[in-house]
Formats: structure tokens, C-alpha cells, sequence
């Protein structure tokens, strides 16, 4: 069994410690007052087996926690009063400098909390462990001096969840949709250097790449680009190919046949096309950001988002060689084509692409094979984002996130006209509703105090995202000359603050939510999936939005609820709701609460049912949300995958399907790398060859809407573990 030390680092259970720190305490009371051997060794004895029981490494606070706990239990008052007093002195020692340790745990590579934190960031790596070395200084920073004590405290016990604190000191936001179109068709500036329009596709490619890195390093979420800006200078191509090709036939003296030019002509355009895809797979998979990481990208692929029937052709063509390349994957360190995590795919579905008869199909039948051998692409309902993103003007709009969920709200310029490109989120805080339902429940009250507790935890919210805000106000486009001055997101003067971006909804800020699931069996009694528990999450999220509208009407801030992708704070979460409340079965008794609104991973239920109950609370979820079905290798059923797609485009505005994709590079098994537990700790196997080794096996998963593949927590593992199929 593994403890979780104060510095992160993971060491060996031990006893005797336990014994001799009760032992200390108990030697300064008087001694009618203290405890026998016998006793000492019997709390001790029961903290081990409690520890044994909870299935997953404890840090120091949580066992001395423990230990207060049993000293009590058996009477000696006066013995847990010095030992939490000694508890109290030494907190304030490490008060006063609170990074060192962890900063050093980190070069060491010892950390075993930022070892997990990332499933694509590699800490052994001397980038990451600089970007987390400055992010440890920041989230100092904001902790002891920027932010209010009482959110402090809340996000600490897991009340709440202050997002990317370690981002928080600088003038950062979170994620945005890059206006590619304005950048490469009006130039835009890079390091000091003037980049005009590109006379060809592949270099069009090349630039994007370098605004994707170039976006990456200026702020900390996802990023999005469309294939659509892209698709114009496949003409540009094609044209400059055609005068090339005619001047070799020139100078061979020659006059082809408009049928043959033709033929060279797209011919040499499909190996430009395949080189400018290629440019942009390769470089951000192997780019690396100043945040130590591939840039977070998501393509979008939407057919009808091209303005002339040519531009569609055009833009099919790149969408086709997108996902063949995809198919494919890309070559690990054995030479072995594996899935990569980056770019993320979303493929739109249309009505020209929808059915058998329509002229697309062909785009989607691919999209559905490389969904079912790379879990990529993810899709879009344009049906039913049509009815779900209306803005003013009472007009439907269908565009991507910003990532892998992230949506913005339909916003109309100044000429009426709908904007996506160049707008952005200003940052996210999420509340954990298990621990609201847990709290009422602790107070004995029914739905009357469950609603008033979640009332004042989101006016905590309100005030944490306010902070946000505040933090960008005020920051001038010269922080980040790519996004303000240079088009990515506007094109502002030097020296011109933002602030006029952070308001009437041309941004969003979020208020995230977590663990719906638990929170509503906790409060009912019932799951999600029956009548009386979906009434009660359908309440729950009607209240969420509720509150972001009356914030945004008085503050003139679009504030929007977001479904949060939890990746370590599930295990945070769940960590913290079983130190509050213990282990209440169905609630807090795993090492992971549920993401946003999703149903139960252990709950059985199909790929259908799933789809449609979800797409209730999708809608309630206007700041984004994602939807999955878990589903075995699905490579020989192509039109099961067609089934889910089709039903996906009738029912849901945003979905997935999650496949397993992975490689022993010991013995070369291509199947699922499975999960067991050794010691106490859930590790990763090959059961062909029992290699345990991560560093020499390629692992991917979908966990938070995006691809991870650098493992993950213990609680996101066991999440990962328990998942049942639906398909």
C-alpha cells in the first residue's frame, strides 16, 4: 500500500509511523490522561485497515485525519488535542514557503500528483517540468495573494474547482476558435516577421501550423481551426499547377488535350493536398508548445460551411485526405502506426452527407472507419445544433467548439452577421454538485435546502469567475501580439486593452459543473435514468442556467454553463467528498465523481437510450458539453458505427464514440492494454505478455472528450476500468 506525501511524492505505507507519532503526543499529557501500548497499537491497526479499505494511496492529511479520529474514539481527548496542535504548528512552518518541495519533487520527477495530472504531458521531460515549475510559483501566487481566502478554502476542500491556477497570475484566458481566414488571407506577423498570403496550399498549411504553435504558447485551453479557411487556396494551387504543367508542355513543344491537362493537373493537386495535410498531422504531433505539451487542436470539417458549390469540392477533398491520413495513424518510436492524440477531429453531419444517396456519403463512411480504428472524428449534429444555437436574429448557427467541448453562444456583429472566428472563453469554475446534494443531506433537509446550498455555492462561483474577469480587464494586446494585434483573435492597435472583448458576449466565462449522476441519487434517492432522478437533474441544470443568465443580464458578461471535462479533478473531487463524508454507497464510495451529466460508466445501458436521455441535459449545457458511448473494436462493424452516426445526426447535438486503440511495444500485441491491481495501485498490462513497463507501451483513451495517452490518476484509471459497453 502507497501514502501520498505532503511534497507528492509516493512511498510505502508505514505502520510504525502512525504509532510513533501517536506515541509523541501521548507522552506530554498527564498520565491518567494517556493511552496504553495496546491502545496506540490499535489505532494504529484500524487507521492501516481504513487506509486498506479506500483502494487508493491516501496523502498525509487524509491518514492524519484518521488518527484524529480514532485517538477520540477512545476517549484520550487531551492526547488528540496535543496531536492536533503539533498538526496546526508544523502547517504553519511549511506555510511560510510552500513551492520549494514540490518544485524539487518535480526536477526529480518524483511528483507523483503531476505525474498524473496531464494524460499529454510527459513530466520526465525538461519543458513540461519548466512550464510546471512556473506554474507551481503561479499557483502560489494566486493562492496566498490574488485570489479571496473563502474561494481559497473552497477550492481546496473540492467545494469548488478554481481552474488553471497555475495559469491564473498571468493575463491568460482559456480557449478560443483562431480566425484563420483573416490570417491568411490579410498576412499577419509571427516573431517580428511579416507572413502575407500564401500562393499555395501546402504553404497555407505550413503557416497554420505555425499560428497553431504560435496560439498554443499565448494561452492555456484548446484551440480550434476550420478546414473551410484552408479549402480557398486549393484553387490558388490549382491554378498556379495548371500554368506550371502548361509551360512543360511548351517547352516539349507540345499542345495537350484540356481532358489530359486536366488529369496532371488534379493529379498534382492531390499530392499537394496530401503534402499540406501531412505538414499539418506531423507538426502538431511533434511540436512542442512552451507549455511543455502538442498543441490542443481540433480541426473542424463542415461541408456547407464553404460559400460556392467548387469551394465544397475543394474543401471534401481535404476533408477526405484528413481522415484517410488519420486512418492511418502515425509512426511510434518502433515504427509501429499507432493513434495520436492531436490534432482532434470533428466531422459535421449534414444533409449532404447523411444518407446513402447523398453526394458526401463517401466522406462519412471514411469518417466512420477511422472513428472505428482511431476515435477520431468526433460529431456534430448540424440538424440540431440548427435548433439549439439561435441567436438575436432568431437564425440557427452550426460552428465548432473551442477544443474538445468548449462552446461559444451565438453572438451577431455589427452588421448583423453571425461571428465565431476570433472570439474566446475567459476561463472556467466549476462546482461540485455531489457535494452540494452531500451538505443538505447533512443538514437533514429536503429539495428546499438542497436548492438554497447550491444557491450560495454558485454565488461563491459567481465571485470566483468574477476574479477572472477581473484579471483579464485592464490587459493590453501587447501581451500577446498573435492573438490581439495580429488577427488570431482581433487585430487591436498596440498598447489597446482587450477589455472591450470581455463584454456583450463576445466572450464567455463558465461555469463549469461535476458528478450530476451522484449528486441526484444522493438528493432522490434515484438515478438519472429514472423518471423522478432525470425531473431532478433536469431542475438541477435548469438552475445552473438560470443563475448564468441572471449574472449576464446584470453584469453584461456572457456568462454560459460548461459541462466540465474532468480529468485529475474527478479524482480530486472524489478524494475530497469521502474525506468530508465518508463512503456513501452510490455517491462518494468510488475514486471518481461523473463528468458533467453523463451517465453512470458502470450503468448498463445502450448506445441509444444513452444517446437520447443525454441529449436533454446537452441542451441545458449551452457553454459545451460532449456525449460518448463506449463501444468494443468496432473495425468489422462499420455499419453499427454508421447506426450510432445516423442516430447522432436525428438526436444530439455533440457526440463520440469511444473505442480502445493500443500497442505492447515488448511483444507487439495490437489489442486492449488492460487494467489490474498490483499492491494496491491499479497499473497497465499486456495481457500477452504481462509487460507493465507505460514507458514501452502506447496506450490511448478517450477520457475527457479528448485522447490521452500519457495514463492517467488513479481515479480517472479505476473510471476507465469500470466502464461497460453500450453497443
Amino acid at each position: 500500500m502507497k501514502i501520498i506525501k505532503r511534497n507528492k511524492t509516493e512511498v510505502d505505507f508505514n505502520v510504525n509511523k502512525i504509532a510513533v507519532a501517536v506515541s509523541k503526543a501521548n507522552s506530554v499529557v498527564p498520565e491518567s490522561e494517556r493511552l496504553t501500548p495496546v491502545q496506540i497499537e490499535r489505532i494504529a491497526d484500524s487507521v492501516q485497515k481504513q487506509c486498506e479499505a479506500m483502494g487508493r494511496a491516501l496523502n498525509v492529511e487524509e491518514i492524519q485525519d484518521l488518527v484524529e479520529t480514532q485517538i477520540m474514539a477512545h476517549g484520550a481527548y487531551e492526547v488528540a488535542r496535543h496531536y492536533i496542535t503539533y498538526r496546526y504548528t508544523r502547517s504553519l512552518v511549511r506555510r511560510a514557503n510552500t513551492t520549494d518541495d514540490r518544485i524539487l519533487t518535480l526536477i526529480e520527477c518524483n511528483n507523483e500528483e503531476v505525474k498524473q495530472e496531464n494524460a499529454n504531458k510527459d513530466p520526465s521531460v525538461n519543458s513540461v517540468q519548466r512550464d510546471y515549475m512556473a506554474g507551481e510559483v503561479s499557483r502560489d501566487i494566486t493562492m496566498r495573494l490574488l485570489l479571496p481566502e473563502d474561494i481559497v478554502q473552497a477550492h481546496q476542500q473540492g467545494i469548488i474547482h478554481f481552474h488553471d491556477a497555475d495559469y491564473y497570475a498571468q493575463h491568460m484566458h482559456n480557449c478560443d476558435l483562431v480566425n484563420l481566414e483573416d490570417m491568411l488571407q490579410n498576412g499577419t506577423v509571427i516573431s517580428g516577421t511579416m507572413i502575407e498570403k500564401p500562393h499555395s496550399f501546402s504553404t497555407a498549411c505550413n503557416i497554420a501550423t505555425q499560428i497553431i504553435a504560435q496560439v498554443a504558447s499565448n494561452q492555456y485551453g484548446g484551440q480550434s481551426i476550420s478546414l473551410t479557411h484552408l479549402a480557398p487556396f486549393v484553387q490558388v494551387s490549382r491554378e498556379k499547377i495548371t500554368a506550371s504543367v502548361k509551360r512543360e508542355f511548351e517547352l516539349l513543344g507540345l499542345s495537350p488535350q484540356d481532358e489530359h491537362l486536366t488529369q496532371i493537373v488534379e493529379s498534382r493537386l492531390h499530392e499537394e493536398i496530401e503534402r499540406g495535410v501531412q505538414t499539418i498531422q506531423y507538426q502538431v504531433v511533434t511540436l512542442m508548445t512552451t507549455n511543455g505539451q502538442a498543441p490542443f487542436v481540433t480541426v473542424f470539417m463542415y461541408l456547407n460551411e464553404a460559400k460556392t458549390p467548387q469551394l465544397k469540392r475543394d474543401l471534401a477533398m481535404i476533408i477526405e485526405e484528413v481522415l484517410r491520413q488519420r486512418y492511418e495513424g502515425v509512426k511510434n518510436e518502433a515504427g509501429v502506426y499507432v493513434t495520436p492524440a492531436f490534432p482532434k477531429l470533428i466531422y459535421v453531419l449534414e444533409e449532404d452527407n447523411i444518407t446513402e444517396d447523398s453526394p458526401y456519403w463517401y466522406l462519412t463512411e471514411l469518417a466512420a472507419k477511422c472513428t472505428a480504428r482511431r476515435m477520431v472524428p468526433d460529431y456534430i449534429s448540424e440538424k440540431v445544433m440548427l435548433q439549439n444555437k439561435v441567436d438575436k436574429t432568431g437564425r440557427g448557427n452550426c460552428y465548432t467548439c473551442m477544443g474538445c467541448r468548449s462552446f461559444l453562444t451565438p453572438y451577431v456583429d455589427e452588421n448583423g452577421e453571425p461571428k465565431y472566428y476570433g472570439r474566446f472563453n475567459q476561463g472556467v469554475v466549476t462546482i461540485n454538485l455531489v457535494d452540494v446534494a452531500c451538505t443538505a443531506s447533512q443538514m437533514h433537509g429536503g429539495e428546499e435546502t438542497f436548492f438554497k446550498v447550491l444557491d450560495e455555492r454558485l454565488e461563491l462561483c459567481h465571485r470566483a469567475l468574477q476574479c477572472r474577469h477581473e484579471r483579464l480587464e485592464g490587459t493590453l494586446s501587447d501581451a500577446a501580439p498573435i492573438l490581439w494585434q495580429y488577427g488570431a483573435l482581433a487585430r487591436l492597435p498596440k498598447g489597446e486593452p482587450i477589455t472591450k472583448l470581455l463584454h456583450g458576449g463576445y466572450s464567455t466565462l463558465s461555469l463549469g459543473y461535476a458528478g450530476l449522476w451522484e449528486c441526484v441519487y444522493e438528493a432522490t434517492g434515484k438515478k438519472l435514468t429514472e423518471p423522478e432522478g432525470e425531473a431532478f437533474g433536469l431542475r438541477v441544470m435548469q438552475a445552473l442556467n438560470d443563475a448564468c443568465a441572471k449574472w449576464k443580464a446584470a453584469e453584461n458578461i456572457d456568462y454560459s454553463l460548461y459541462g466540465t471535462p474532468l480529468e485529475s479533478t474527478t479524482y480530486k473531487f472524489a478524494t475530497c467528498l469521502q474525506r468530508r463524508f465518508g463512503r456513501i454507497p452510490g455517491v462518494t464510495d468510488r475514486n471518481y465523481i461523473t463528468n458533467s451529466y453523463h451517465v453512470h460508466v458502470t450503468e448498463p445501458i445502450d448506445a441509444f437510450d444513452k444517446l437520447a436521455l443525454e441529449a436533454k441535459f446537452q441542451k441545458l449545457s449551452p457553454g459545451g458539453a460532449i456525449s460518448y458511448v463506449e463501444v468494443p473494436d468496432m473495425q468489422n462493424n462499420i455499419d453499427a458505427v454508421l447506426s450510432v452516426m445516423k442516430f447522432i445526426y436525428d438526436n444530439i447535438m455533440y457526440a463520440e464514440l469511444n473505442t480502445k486503440s493500443d500497442y505492447c511495444q515488448v511483444c507487439g500485441w495490437d489489442g486492449e492494454i488492460e487494467i489490474t491491481e498490483q499492491d494496491g495501485k491499479l497499473i497497465w498490462r499486456c495481457p500477452n505478455c504481462g509487460n507493465t513497463d507505460q514507458n514501452k507501451m502506447n496506450v490511448a483513451r478517450r477520457t475527457c472528450g479528448y485522447i490521452g495517452t500519457q495514463f492517467w490518476n488513479q481515479g480517472r484509471t479505476q473510471e476507465i476500468r469500470e466502464r461497460v459497453l453500450h453497443l
